[in-house]
């Protein structure tokens, strides 16, 4: 028979577990701090940084939120958040499709938790930064949506003023929605630095 001593121990010895656990998953996430900047500027480096700003904009507007706060929306005709990283989400397939030189293509959604989502969402803006970073012209990189009824292809300037900006935007909107329903963004991360302060 267990007793009390072994019962405080064994609950102890979980709690450390999950704890490391979800310690570990943090540490594994990109954006938990953003990288440092590049040695030089050129278009490449640039709009790896701007991607590297939203990735940690991305990973404090997301990190710590609850199912309350995922269904929260403040009025009916809103998108509660759960909706709108949902959009985030597709926004960082054609992000980095881009980088991958890969067309974006209509297709049922694969069905993830909100831990997968935010995962997947914050390793397609790691994965496009480092490519775009490590490129000579982001020119060369193109957007391309194939339909059933054909394809179509934008110059790299519609990536800037629409996917990016598009989910930088919604970032503030998360924050905004985190805010009214009663769990505010970490005071402590900095978008200025990139860094999260003692």
């Amino acid at each position: 028979m267990i007793n009390k001593i072994g019962i405080s121990t064994m609950i102890f010895f979980f709690t450390m577990v999950i704890t490391n656990a979800q310690t570990n998953e943090m540490e594994k996430l990109p954006y938990h701090e953003i990288p440092d900047y590049p040695a030089e500027f050129n278009s490449a480096t640039v709009i790896a940084r701007l991607i590297d700003g939203l990735g940690f904009r991305y990973y404090w507007a997301t990190e710590g939120l609850r199912e309350s706060d995922l269904q929260f929306k403040p009025n009916d005709d809103a998108r509660t958040s759960q909706e709108t990283i949902d959009h985030i989400y597709n926004l960082s397939k054609v992000i980095v499709n881009t980088s991958l030189n890969k067309a974006n293509k209509v297709k049922s959604e694969e069905v993830v938790n909100f831990a997968e989502k935010r995962k997947k969402t914050l390793e397609n803006f790691k994965t496009a930064a480092d490519i775009f970073r490590n490129s000579s012209d982001v020119s060369e990189f193109k957007i391309v949506f194939e339909r059933e009824n054909g394809s179509s292809e934008f110059p790299f300037w519609n990536q800037i003023n629409g996917p990016i900006s598009d989910a930088i935007w919604h970032c503030g909107q998360i924050v905004l929605l985190r805010r009214s329903s009663g769990n505010p963004f970490n005071a402590n991360a900095s978008v200025f630095t990139g860094k999260v302060r003692e």
